[in-house]
């Protein structure tokens, strides 16, 4: 077999949702099974308290951008960052059942209608800057929360998110503490992740930016890719409702052992890619612990960290029994002051819209000398049922 051939395709690598397949180049970040997730060269904890416009720069540029560079790139952000009259007015108009990354989805449609450019580039920085708006106006209308205020021009990209987003009772300083954090850490994570091969490849046929992300969207929705925060988090409750706020760590792993010998899942454990613990997660998790370490849920989901880990790593057939980022993004969140976990999926797609279109400009202006890669085709061998 030549040196440059990756893979022998063999029977057991079919139907197996492409696992570990090199299809292309990621220009923005990668995942290291040992040292976890990085934005170019930068270990995601390195950025996760930098300010969200150094890392779009970053994740946009390829480089560290000086402090100069960032704010004229923030400047031309804030001249982009409004929604239309017209598309909030469509916005407001859509039916509010159904889960809110419906209505995302939806927007994202709406808002490439009445404002896409057709052109990757300028509607990549044009929706990057738009997505806060369009994202709180997403989340006050389907919760009922009145209309949004407009984008202020002396607030950084997710202090306007924070006082977009309508939030009953909100605590401001906690809240957007959180939504950085949240916001930096759910940026971009390699180029085969399904939200991102899913927009990358809606885009090779040369479908515009906006519909390209509705797409991604669309596959992050799901359960088993960006709903598992809200499922985890749901999971926390579940265990505090059973254990109590006084639990001790044998309660917590005997409620796991029992959920395992009922073959009932144990959400917020494993990852694709990962032998260890989520870099992601950890940060969350010192970041819990210092500001929030008396919430019932931060305890229970510390107890969930050590005792889950150490239950599950008894099964050899498990590689990964450590926590990921799902398992206590929630809880953070919670904690915060934002105990809504039905738009954490939008608060997910919020964030992930920067590195999948940057991506998607990688792919469709600069891959194979500027020509693009082609449209995604992938081959599929007849079989008789």
């Amino acid at each position: 077999m030549s040196s440059d051939v990756l893979f022998q395709i063999t029977k057991d690598l079919l139907e197996s949702g492409l696992r570990g397949f090199p299809v292309g180049y990621c220009t923005t970040s990668y995942v290291d099974p040992q040292n976890g997730l990085f934005y170019v060269d930068k270990p995601v904890d390195e950025v996760a308290f930098w300010e969200p416009q150094e890392v779009i720069y970053l994740l946009y540029y390829g480089k560290k951008g000086s402090e100069a560079e960032v704010a004229h790139f923030y400047e031309d952000f804030q001249k982009r960052a409004e929604c239309s009259k017209e598309t909030l007015r469509h916005i407001y108009a859509l039916p509010r059942e159904g889960h809110p990354m419906d209505l995302f989805s939806a927007a994202l449609l709406i808002l490439g209608m009445f404002e896409g450019k057709g052109d990757y580039r300028e509607d990549c920085l044009n929706l990057i800057a738009k997505a806060p708006h369009l994202a709180a106006a997403v989340i006050n209308h389907h919760a009922g929360w009145g209309e949004t205020p407009a984008p202020r021009k002396d607030l950084g990209y997710m202090e306007n998110f924070a006082q977009m987003v309508r939030v009953p009772n909100g605590n401001p300083k906690n809240l957007t503490e959180v939504f950085k954090l949240f916001n930096i850490l759910h940026y971009d994570h390699g180029g085969g992740n399904l939200s991102t091969f899913v927009g990358k490849a809606v885009a090779s046929g040369l479908e515009p930016m906006y519909g390209s992300i509705a797409s991604a969207m669309c596959a992050l929705a799901g359960p088993r890719h960006g709903r598992a925060n809200q499922d985890c988090l749901e999971f926390a409750q579940e265990v505090l409702k059973a254990v109590g706020e006084k639990a001790t760590a044998k309660q917590v792993e005997e409620f796991i052992r029992e959920r395992l010998r009922n073959n009932q899942l144990v959400f917020g454990f494993g990852h694709a890619v990962l032998r260890v613990e989520d870099p992601r997660a950890t940060v969350l998790y010192n970041y819990a612990q210092k500001h929030f370490p008396h919430h019932p849920l931060v305890k229970i989901s510390l107890l969930l960290r050590t005792e889950g880990s150490k239950v599950l790593a008894e099964n050899p057939k498990i590689s990964d029994p450590h926590p990921n980022v799902d398992a206590v993004s929630g809880t953070v969140l919670t904690a915060a002051g934002f105990g809504y976990p039905e738009y954490y999926t939008v608060l997910f797609g919020l964030a992930r819209i920067v590195g999948i279109s940057i991506q998607i400009v990688y792919e469709r202006c600069e891959a194979r000398g500027g020509k693009g890669t082609p449209i995604v085709r992938p081959k599929y061998l007849f079989k008789k049922r």
